[in-house]
């Protein structure tokens, strides 16, 4: 397999129509195989209003009670995916939608309770990397949103940050992989106020740093977290930043180093 390349996009981006679409197109035409994981916490957190279903969240991580999972999948592996791969297709890239469960790709446990209970929340125990390299050797794009499973029939939200990040993981030990993190910011900030305070390559203690600055904070840890580990786990290349890395490398974002 040609060099893998696994795309998460997240945060304002997809609820900027416009921002989303220029991203599908420019994702459209990246030549090889790929990936696309995609998050939707904002579209799911305005829907359980709407509905009159409390957002509770701890660290930046969404706790998920059965409500909760209901809006998730409704969002998540409804709306949101089929609106994506629809896109894609009128891009003439024949994307297929999937969650974890389809053909027993990501397996999940549910997290556990103690020190804090998240409710139904997926932590990935093992990918099948083998489904998805026969999808990709029939030009199939696989385009995952952030829902998981036990193998008993309970399905599991899971951060779609780590889906993309052990996606690449369990990947790069059988080709090189790179992971690119897309979100409304242009990478990693020392202020968040400034779009020009982009670090341009981070590694682990400089992240430390950061953290203990309160620099990072909320959403972003666990977004880092996940790259780390990647970089970590043979990951060849990790990057954060706006969608439009893909297309212009010279753009400022954040290249990951261990």
């Amino acid at each position: 397999m040609q060099t893998l390349k696994i795309f998460k996009i997240g945060g304002q981006v997809i609820d900027d129509e416009m921002a989303l679409s220029g991203f599908l197109k420019d994702f459209s035409e990246i030549k090889g195989p790929k990936i696309l994981i995609h998050g939707g916490g904002q579209e799911a957190t305005k829907f359980s209003r709407r509905l009159g279903i409390e957002v509770n969240k701890i660290d930046g991580r969404r706790v998920t009670d059965a409500d909760t999972l209901d809006v998730i999948l409704m969002t998540y592996a409804g709306l949101i995916n089929t609106k994506i791969v629809a896109q894609l297709q009128s891009f003439s890239c024949n994307a297929l939608g999937l969650t974890g469960a389809d053909a027993n790709i990501v397996y999940s446990k549910k997290r556990d309770t103690f020190p804090t209970d998240f409710g139904f929340v997926g932590d990935i125990v093992q990918v099948n990397t083998k489904v998805l390299e026969v999808m990709m050797k029939e030009k199939l794009t696989p385009v995952f949103c952030a829902i998981t499973h036990n193998t008993q029939g309970q399905l599991l939200n899971t951060n779609a940050d780590t889906l993309a990040s052990e996606l690449a993981i369990a990947f790069s030990e059988t080709c090189q992989t790179e992971l690119y993190i897309c979100f409304e910011k242009s990478g990693v900030l020392t202020d968040v106020t400034d779009e020009n305070s982009v670090v341009d390559e981070l590694d682990y203690d400089s992240y430390q740093e950061l953290l203990k600055e309160g620099k990072v904070v909320e959403g972003m840890i666990p977004k880092l977290d996940n790259c780390f580990r990647a970089i970590h786990q043979k990951v060849s290349k990790v990057c954060i930043g706006k969608p439009e890395m893909i297309k212009n490398s010279l753009l400022p974002h954040t290249k990951i180093l261990k």
